[in-house]
């Protein structure tokens, strides 16, 4: 090539972007700025709410009416968590159907979850409902997890890896059966928060007003000194 056909060449000229692709880059970066908050609430969602299921589940003889109520709001928070990551910050949207299956689905794993945590944590006051607890959870938190996610198809839920779930959930409630009835028959073992020691309190209680009324014959025999006074008053009256 000539110096001619070198300076005739063009060069290319870079690529501009257009005003239009400019404020829709910048409208994109401002969107991921506004999602990080939503972002950070429905990853805590999650957390609180399994927590507060766990919580219910675990101490639901104690209160019945107050730890229903405390599900309640563990299963609506961990709901709204499933509404915001997988509905309103997603690109792509399901349909109705799907949607349907997500939410009961997020709902059932919210319990299992809470279950398995619940069991576990609590496992020393509560030994009986923890062997329960801990196995049914691992359980029924892997099919829910299974149903939930949109690439995983159900079959697997029968796979060797919901078989192993399943030999584990098993071997964790004998062992833990086991364990709980080791624990009961050991004194002091199984106390629910203290509950077990307000009874104890409770028998000593009748017994402090009898100190009294034990020492009240012993000082009527102080009062019989009382007549030699005026004996004394007579003899010595001023």
């Amino acid at each position: 090539m000539t110096s001619t056909q070198l300076l005739d060449a063009r060069t290319p000229e870079p690529t501009s972007i257009s005003p239009a692709e400019g404020r829709a880059a910048r409208r994109t970066r401002l969107a991921r700025k506004r999602s990080l908050a939503a972002r950070y609430l429905g990853y805590v969602g999650y957390f609180v709410g399994a927590g507060l299921i766990s919580g219910a589940v675990v101490h639901h003889p104690l209160d019945p009416d107050r730890y229903t109520r405390i599900a309640a709001y563990g299963a609506f928070v961990f709901l709204a968590a499933t509404i915001l990551n997988e509905f309103i910050l997603t690109r792509e949207r399901p349909g109705l159907p799907r949607m349907l299956v997500v939410i009961g689905a997020s709902l059932t794993l919210s319990f299992g979850i809470g279950m398995l945590s619940g069991g576990l944590q609590h496992f020393d006051d509560f030994p009986a409902r923890g062997a329960v607890l801990v196995p049914a959870g691992l359980l029924v938190s892997f099919i829910a997890y299974v149903i939930k996610g949109a690439d995983t198809p159900t079959r697997r839920i029968f796979s060797l890896v919901g078989l192993a779930v399943l030999a584990t959930a098993a071997l964790a409630f004998f062992g833990l059966r086991e364990v709980a009835a080791s624990m009961e028959n050991t004194p002091g073992g199984g106390h629910s928060h203290g509950t077990a020691e307000e009874p104890a309190a409770d028998d000593h209680a009748p017994t402090t007003p009898s100190a009294p009324a034990a020492s009240t014959p012993s000082a009527s025999p102080t009062t019989k000194p009382t007549p030699k006074t005026p004996a004394h008053n007579d003899g010595h009256a001023h």
